[in-house]
């Protein structure tokens, strides 16, 4: 589905882009990456402006390779502009407000965090802009980064890509399909069945899952399956959990389909063969990219892109059979 504030942002990305682009090219050495990770990921050199410290704070789970495509984009933005990056991460809202609380006690030029549960980070983001530190958000927080006052916002607008997944699923010929979240109130992740459930012309139901505990995701999914054998797609929020969703259809004995949001190598090797039938790509490495960039050029150069108002939006996209192989050569680095 194509909404208009795709086209009202699409050249702030691009001239995000460009604007990395020109710095890279502009560049003079490899910025002190380790040498496994410069062959991995397309950074190109190092900035000449000042060395200056970004903090990094996200709702991560453990394990979920989600979040390293994440960090990947931002160690390349940091490679390149000059930037010591700390990354950390904790799903439990009141801890990552620690976290950046932690950041501002140590006076760092920029942070960039997620606004999973957005109240929970309120107090703490009204701080870091007393203190002068300037602060942008990415992946979650669409709705509330403009209502807390930060300066920009990195992802995708989670309720629009529900709704080209629901209406995928109606072009495929769907009936009945389970929404599975793993985490009960996260803002991005209830749009995202919000929006499946509005554009769905059959039956969605949402499935809550505990994401931190795989064995009780894959004998939840396997429960709602074996109960209800008109389910023909099983749609979920993240590459682990879509994953565990396959060996869910087999123990059941499901004739049920799985299709997921977001990536990672083994979810793009399970469209190819056919096990997963596609995936919505919101860029992760793009949002950890662009989130350490824009802070870069706003305290070296003041720009921010969006002028405070529009999001950059970095999806959605559907990953299938039909494209599938171009995006694999880039996820077995783990960039996509």
């Amino acid at each position: 589905m194509f909404h208009p504030r795709f086209r009202r942002v699409a050249p702030v990305v691009a001239l995000a882009a460009a604007s990395a682009l020109l710095a890279a090219g502009c560049a003079s050495s490899s910025g002190g990456k380790k040498s496994e990770e410069s062959a991995s990921n397309p950074s190109a050199g190092k900035a000449s402006t000042p060395r200056m410290t970004i903090a990094m704070v996200t709702h991560a789970p453990p394990g979920d390779t989600f979040w390293d495509t994440i960090r990947k984009g931002a160690e390349a933005a940091a490679a390149k502009d000059n930037v010591k990056l700390i990354y950390s991460g904790d799903p439990i809202a009141g801890n990552q407000a620690n976290l950046i609380q932690n950041a501002i006690d140590q006076k760092v030029d920029g942070i960039a965090i997620t606004l999973a549960k957005p109240d929970a980070m309120k107090d703490v983001v009204a701080k870091a802009k007393q203190a002068g530190i300037p602060v942008v958000a990415f992946n979650s927080g669409l709705d509330d980064w403009k209502k807390q006052g930060l300066l920009e916002y990195f992802g995708q607008d989670e309720r629009v890509a529900g709704e080209a997944l629901g209406n995928k699923l109606n072009t495929l010929g769907a009936k009945h399909n389970i929404c599975v979240i793993q985490d009960q109130g996260h803002t991005g992740l209830e749009a995202r069945c919000a929006g499946v459930k509005s554009a769905f012309k059959g039956k969605t139901e949402t499935l809550y899952v505990n994401g931190t505990d795989m064995p009780s995701v894959k004998s939840t999914i396997t429960a709602k399956l074996k109960q209800d054998p008109s389910i023909d797609y099983a749609v979920t929020l993240g590459a682990p959990i879509a994953l565990t969703a396959v060996q869910s259809v087999a123990d059941a004995g499901s004739k049920a389909k799985v299709a997921t949001f977001d990536l990672n190598k083994d979810l793009v090797s399970a469209v190819e063969d056919g096990s997963i039938q596609f995936a919505v790509d919101q860029q992760p490495y793009l949002q950890g990219y662009l989130s350490v960039d824009s802070l870069w050029l706003y305290k070296t150069n003041g720009n921010f892109s969006g002028g405070g108002v529009e999001p950059v939006l970095t999806g959605p996209a559907f990953v299938d059979k039909t494209n599938v192989e171009d995006i694999a050569k880039f996820a077995a680095k783990g960039t996509r």
